[in-house]
Parts: C-alpha cells; sequence; structure tokens
C-alpha cells in the first residue's frame, strides 16, 4: 500500500469481523513497527500479546471506571478527564453514570489485545517539572503504537488506542504482572475491520498551522 494512502485511511478501528489475525501476520506487523524512533534510541517499550478471553474480559472491566468518568464528563458538556479543566461533577454523579458497552467491546471483540508499555527509566520527560500534565514522554512509545496501526492498515486489519484502562492502572499491572518501572501507554485492540472507511475528516493546513508566532498566518 502507499504510505500517503496508508496515512489518509488508517482510521479507528473499534468494529470487527471475528476473521483471525494469524501470529505469522502480527509478526509482521510488528517486526516493521518496531523501528519507530525512540528517545535517544533506547527502544524502552514492550508489547503484551494477549488473546485469552477470560483475560481480556478482566482488562475489559478495568476500562470501566475511567469510561464512566468519560461518559459522566461528556454527558454534562465538560471535556472528558481534561487536565486543564478539572470536572465539576461528584463522586456521586459519576458512580450513577451508566457505561455504554463501546468501551468493552473492541477488547472482547478484537482477535489480539496489545499492552503497550514502556520503561520509565528509559524516557526523558523533560516536562516532568512543568505544572502541567507530563506529555513529551509519549514521544518514546507512541511513535511505536502509530506505526503498528499503520502496519495493521497494511496488511488489511485495524485497531485504535484506549486509554481508559490507564486510569487503573495498578490493576493492570497486577493483572499482567507488568514491573513498576514501567508505565501503561495503551492498549490496542487489533482484528479485521467490519468497515474500512476510505475517507476520513480532519482540520485542514491552515488550520492546523502557525507561521512563526501563534498570531502568524498559516502554511
Amino acid at each position: 500500500m502507499d504510505l500517503y494512502d496508508a496515512m489518509r485511511t488508517t482510521s479507528a478501528v473499534r468494529e470487527f469481523t471475528g476473521d483471525p489475525l494469524p501470529d505469522d501476520v502480527l509478526h509482521t506487523i510488528l517486526d516493521n513497527a518496531r523501528f519507530a524512533p525512540s528517545g535517544g534510541n533506547r527502544q524502552g517499550s514492550r508489547i503484551i500479546v494477549v488473546r485469552d478471553i477470560d483475560t481480556r474480559r478482566a482488562l475489559a472491566e478495568l476500562n470501566i471506571p475511567g469510561a464512566r468518568r468519560y461518559t459522566a464528563q461528556r454527558e454534562a458538556g465538560e471535556g472528558p478527564w481534561n487536565a486543564a479543566a478539572p470536572t465539576s461533577l461528584s463522586e456521586e454523579e459519576i458512580a450513577a453514570t451508566e457505561v455504554p458497552d463501546f468501551w468493552s467491546k473492541p477488547v472482547l471483540e478484537a482477535d489480539v489485545v496489545l499492552v503497550v508499555c514502556v520503561d520509565l527509566r528509559m524516557v526523558a520527560a523533560t516536562d516532568q517539572e512543568l505544572d502541567r500534565v507530563g506529555i513529551v514522554g509519549g514521544a518514546s512509545v507512541y511513535p511505536l503504537v502509530w506505526n503498528v496501526l499503520l502496519a495493521a492498515r497494511n496488511e488489511g486489519f485495524g485497531g485504535t488506542i484506549t486509554t481508559m484502562a490507564v486510569a487503573e492502572e495498578p490493576r493492570v499491572r497486577e493483572l499482567f504482572g507488568i514491573p513498576d518501572e514501567y508505565a501503561v501507554a495503551c492498549v490496542l485492540p487489533l482484528g479485521k475491520p467490519v468497515r474500512q472507511l476510505r475517507k476520513l475528516s480532519r482540520i485542514s493546513v491552515e488550520d492546523l498551522t502557525r507561521l512563526e508566532n501563534w498570531e502568524g498566518g498559516s502554511l
């Protein structure tokens, strides 16, 4: 597949046909994805490949607390899990919110689920002392995650980056025996898409860019 075509058609896939993603194809996907860059080329990421349905059921349950808050905030007109604007909802209001199965189905119905972790000892988080949520450390793991999705698209498969379970990271660590030195970056369900989108909606280059400073024109 042409690179630009893959970039323009790699969508967030949450519905799967149930067709298998064979181990040899998954190996090909990961064999190519591993060439993603990381800080200092330290390559601190590790991926747990999960097929066992009982384990995936347990993982799906760990999505629920984070998804409950996300759903409650969205219904209240807030930006879910927005670090710049804390929620005005009470714990009781969040606890009373029903969680759609939208949040658990991908983990249960994908043919394989990847739990992507990164060794915090190998991450240069240069924003760690700023008075905001950390972002920079993701540069050492998310290029790998995106490479996985691009490679999956090239092989006729798809998936999506999910992070609801990360809100319960201690329990995710316990479920998989992940060492304390590792952060859970995301959970990545992969499988054959029910629908393969050919056109994605994104902001334009003009909206994306600023020239020279924030008030400058666009490219």
